[in-house]
């Protein structure tokens, strides 16, 4: 089968990006063909049939791929853009007006009132609207069942044709390095309590509430280590924080750490969530991601209703902080982090849109 991926956009250590990469090999390892449809990707980034589509903005993008009958090109056209049509759309960002509503609750009330009169996200809000019709995506795999529930509740989308496939990680890259060796590195003395947040996009993911729930909990020795680019202007000041920067070797922060905390706004599914619970971390998240639906609340991590509620999340840094705790529930944890493999994901999926090619 020649399988046309759609995504218009790159971030080099992007989510989606780096999924469709391991999409791609997988299929191609299966004996499909792939040629990716993008307008950001630089070529020497993919490494199998590759079209260019001119455009500068997201409407653009998706007429110029009907324009040029993308979905005649291939067997299956599999799209994780949105877009004017496709016979399967991978809602791995999740419901832009879902995230735009949630973003809305933490702001001041001008920025949502700005925001109506960008173009970009009018032009995404009607294309998402436009690909849940029923002349739109034949079918929908979401990468959890939050999103599955805002799909089929705000468009009316058939349930029937709604997948719920959950991302899945590689195994972590052996490393020569110890955990006391990465430790020694980071300063971390023998007995501190080191809490992880990961990734881009700080106001989404929270972390001005971690570090105001680091500070709350009170904890004596605990430290937490912030990996990834962000603005620290208007973050909460705390002598617990440690602001790493970019980090080339993710898997190398989580065998330092103890625990992982994503007290995000609005996530359809974290990696970071899934590859901290590999790495045998209980994980410290909210109900707006969809992550929490494969943990028992409580025994594997904690989930809190809103990423404000300090005193929810600090309550849960405590709990976790005995050493004891975690040691108890590593090995379950390392276990449901092998349960949600990349290859068991690209299995699911491959099986869906082989099912729908009969």
């Amino acid at each position: 089968m020649k399988l046309g991926l759609v995504r218009r956009g790159y971030a080099r250590t992007g989510g989606a990006e780096i999924y469709l990469r391991r999409f791609a090999e997988a299929a191609v390892a299966a004996g499909h063909e792939c040629v990716l449809f993008s307008e950001q990707w630089p070529r020497e980034a993919w490494l199998f049939g590759y079209v260019h589509i001119a455009s500068d903005s997201p409407k653009k993008f998706a007429d110029a791929l009907t324009a040029r009958r993308a979905r005649e090109e291939c067997d299956f056209l599999f799209s994780l853009e949105r877009i004017h049509a496709c016979d399967a759309y991978r809602a791995g960002d999740g419901v832009h007006a879902a995230w735009l509503e949630r973003r809305a609750r933490f702001e001041p009330a001008w920025r949502p009132w700005l925001r109506q009169f960008s173009a970009k996200h009018r032009e995404l809000l009607a294309l998402e609207k436009q690909l849940f019709r029923a002349d739109g995506a034949a079918l929908v795999i979401a990468n959890s069942r939050m999103v599955q529930a805002e799909i089929v509740a705000r468009f009316g989308y058939p349930a029937e044709r709604l997948h719920v496939v959950h991302n899945g990680v590689p195994p972590a890259p052996a490393s020569a390095v110890t955990r006391a060796e990465i430790r020694h590195e980071l300063g971390l003395p023998d007995g501190e309590f080191a809490v992880l947040f990961a990734g881009s996009g700080w106001e989404r993911k929270g972390l001005h509430f971690a570090i105001g729930a680091m500070n709350e909990a009170g904890l004596p020795n605990a430290t937490l280590l912030v990996a990834g680019r962000g603005r620290q202007r208007g973050l909460p000041r705390s002598a617990r924080v440690r602001f790493l920067g970019p980090v080339n070797q993710m898997s190398q922060m989580l065998s330092a750490a103890d625990a992982f905390i994503l007290p995000t706004l609005y996530e359809p599914f974290s990696n970071a969530c899934l590859e901290a619970v590999a790495a045998g971390l209980p994980v410290i998240t909210t109900a707006h991601n969809g992550f929490a639906e494969i943990i028992e609340l409580g025994v594997e991590g904690e989930v809190v209703a809103e990423p404000d509620d300090l005193p929810a999340l600090a309550a849960a840094l405590k709990k976790w902080s005995d050493p004891a705790r975690r040691a108890a529930i590593r090995p379950r944890l390392l276990a449901l982090g092998e349960k949600f493999s990349i290859e068991e994901n690209v299995r699911q999926t491959l099986a869906i849109i082989e099912s729908a090619r009969r």
